[in-house]
């Protein structure tokens, strides 16, 4: 063995003791759970029971056949497609006002990040007050246009679209946080180099430098935000409880309900199954095409 095979075997056996802590915890938090949920989804367990059959895949037939899983599956997929370009296209836009406020942009950073620092249990008692049918604030502002009052939690035509208007409040302050953490690594002779170009309006500034600069930015911006508004559930666990007639029940509050309320454990743990697919396809997703972009580059 050679002095300098020997040296890097050392140091080897010193990362992987340095890693073991990290790879410990993470068997301990994230594999282990994942196994034992995919072993329960293959059973018949129910919670408080001793008793607990194989019952192969019959979890995953239910589920296939269950109207109210893709009633769940569609209320999340139309949470996602109004929640994702309504914060990210919001949280830019703030993100580039405060950026060219000056003095005031202490104010507007916690203005507008607010939401992200505040409990969302307390402000839910906020939102419920302003979409009340009754006493609300939004019903007393369609009353002084003339214009009939609008059960916004109630009707299952505009509750998910509420829920949907509270995602993008919740998550607008920390998408913006990120865009300007990209806006302030584009460097400042572009902007100058291109008002020699000829970009003299801040349209053309965005145009021709901001916006290709926070390409990366945006991606990631996209792809997180997704993933949070694949897994909302405090709004639907606190404020509708998937009310009306099931048309706020998205994918995790259904999990929560068959867990915890009808104690179907292995059914759930399907569920959580599925869910975890979904959100490893999105990860897979932002992986490749984040590594295409960059070799593009």
């Amino acid at each position: 063995m050679t002095p300098l095979s020997a040296q890097k075997r050392a140091e080897a056996r010193v990362g992987l003791m340095l890693a073991a802590p990290a790879i410990l915890l993470l068997v301990l938090l994230v594999v282990l759970p994942v196994l034992a949920t995919a072993g329960f989804s293959l059973t018949d367990y129910r919670l408080g029971t001793q008793a607990i059959g194989f019952a192969g895949f019959d979890n995953y037939a239910a589920l296939w056949n269950d109207p109210r899983f893709w009633q769940s599956v569609a209320n999340t997929a139309t949470y996602t497609l109004i929640v994702v370009p309504g914060s990210v296209g919001l949280g830019l836009g703030a993100a580039l006002l405060i950026e060219s406020r000056g003095w005031l942009k202490p104010f507007y950073r916690v203005a507008y990040f607010l939401p992200v620092a505040s409990t969302f249990i307390a402000m839910a008692i906020v939102w419920e007050f302003l979409m009340n049918p009754s006493v609300g604030l939004f019903n007393q502002i369609l009353a002084a246009l003339g214009l009939p009052s609008v059960n916004f939690l109630g009707n299952p035509q505009t509750a998910l679209y509420s829920m949907a208007a509270i995602g993008i409040w919740e998550l607008t302050g920390f998408n913006m946080v990120l865009f300007m953490a990209g806006l302030s690594a584009i460097p400042r002779d572009l902007y100058d180099a291109s008002a020699v170009d000829g970009a003299e309006s801040g349209w053309d500034r965005f145009r021709m430098v901001t916006w290709p600069m926070l390409g990366p930015t945006t991606f990631f911006v996209v792809i997180i935000t997704m993933i949070r508004a694949v897994r909302v559930f405090e709004v639907a666990a606190v404020i509708t409880q998937g009310r009306p007639e099931g048309a706020t029940e998205v994918l995790l509050y259904s999990i929560y309900v068959q867990a915890f309320q009808y104690f179907n454990i292995g059914y759930a743990a399907a569920l959580i199954v599925v869910f975890l697919a979904v959100t490893a396809l999105i990860a897979l997703a932002q992986a490749r095409f984040g590594g295409q972009r960059e070799a593009n580059r």
